[in-house]
């Protein structure tokens, strides 16, 4: 452990910035100075578009060769929701009961703090770095992600910067610290399905179109078609509607539109091409069957990855395992985050703290969770470079 910076106390500092989506509150400037004293080279991108909510990142390295790898996450959090709900306040980053509470204390400032520390422990056991190390921190993940990640990577091939592996600190252990590693995430479809009627009166349905009857139809035959299997690394993948909605509080109307909306999570059977086309198949079938007209409209929010078990991840796995005892185990469950976006320039595996309480009110992890995170991070390192 550093002898210059105590992980915990610079969790706390990062909590006091109270960066909700898309503020900055501080905290990259926070960073920034700390990693410019451990002898980075810092740059902040700034990004927006049209439409959107300007977003500030960060990118910072220590030194210019190979082998390179890169510490990713994100400074901003969600909401407090109603902060009177909170044992206390939400961004104060007290200790209490051997934990350290606040919002963003699981995702992701406890583990950032983290990835500080262990760089700072390993330039205190080294004169120098045999390779590079960097961060890429955004302040857009718990929100759109369009000025965040996404841009920030552009930026890097833009400069020829050339990242091998990569470690993302969100919040992947259901228990206990060292319980789980993901090495992949199914990829995330989302779609709404507008089925067109005509508008008329209950008492005369000869004169109208009723589109909620075709809807239900057209939602029922794609929820009713099986995906697949599974594969090697992937549970099957999954299709849940979310919605069904007319909008229609008369009682005597049939509507002339009803609105339809699905996720669904799949796995490497699948890329954004093929479920798209399946996604299309099964709903013309089923309006031909119908005789229904609708509109589909899909937004995808990233692919399918998977880095398959090597010596990176074998490198992480042993310092998990001599930090905390555990062996971890290798999992692609779970939601989406940046490693989407990150898997396609480099290796990229997420592991973090545990994520019993993020998002949650009362948000907190035990100090020693963080304090033994900084601990494998910089053993990874040791790793990494031996």
């Amino acid at each position: 452990m550093s002898q210059t910076l105590d992980p915990v106390e610079f969790a706390g500092q990062l909590i006091r910035c109270p960066s909700v989506t898309p503020a900055e509150a501080g905290a990259l400037d926070l960073l920034q100075t700390t990693l410019k004293g451990l002898g980075f080279t810092c740059t902040r991108l700034p990004f927006e578009e049209a439409g959107t909510a300007p977003v500030d990142n960060l990118y910072a390295r220590l030194g210019s060769e190979g082998p390179h790898i890169c510490f990713a996450g994100h400074t901003d959090v969600v909401p407090v929701g109603n902060a009177d709900d909170w044992q206390s306040d939400p961004f104060a980053g007290e200790i209490r009961a051997q934990a350290l509470w606040g919002r963003g204390a699981a995702d992701m400032k406890g583990a950032i703090a983290a990835f500080v520390a262990a760089v700072a422990a390993y330039r205190d056991a080294h004169d120098t770095v045999p390779g590079s190390i960097s961060f890429l921190i955004t302040g857009d993940e718990e929100g759109p992600s369009i000025n965040g990640t996404r841009k920030m990577l552009g930026w890097l091939q833009e400069q020829g910067e050339i990242i091998d592996d990569c470690v993302v600190g969100e919040p992947t252990n259901p228990d206990v610290l060292g319980d789980m590693i993901k090495i992949g995430r199914r990829g995330s479809v989302n779609g709404v399905v507008r089925v067109i009627g005509t508008q008329g009166h209950v008492a005369y349905p000869h004169l109208a179109d009723n589109p909620v009857p075709q809807l239900v139809a057209l939602m029922g035959h794609l929820a009713g078609g099986k995906l697949d299997d599974g594969s090697a690394h992937f549970q099957p993948s999954n299709l849940e509607i979310t919605s069904i909605d007319v909008g229609n509080e008369a009682t005597n109307v049939i509507p002339a539109e009803a609105v339809g909306r699905f996720n669904i999570r799949y796995n490497d059977h699948w890329d954004v091409k093929k479920i798209s086309a399946w996604i299309a198949a099964r709903l013309d079938e089923a309006a031909a069957e119908n005789e229904a007209r609708y509109e589909l409209e899909l937004s995808h929010t990233g692919d399918c990855f998977l880095t398959e078990p090597g010596p990176f991840v074998e490198t992480l796995s042993a310092a998990i395992e001599e930090v905390t005892g555990r062996a971890p185990v290798l999992s692609t469950s779970g939601g989406t985050s940046d490693a989407r976006f990150i898997k396609d320039i480099t290796r990229v595996v997420e592991f973090g703290l545990v994520g019993k309480t993020m998002h949650k009110v009362d948000e907190n992890v035990p100090v020693d969770d963080i304090r033994q995170l900084a601990r494998i991070y910089e053993k990874l390192l040791e790793g990494y470079f031996a």
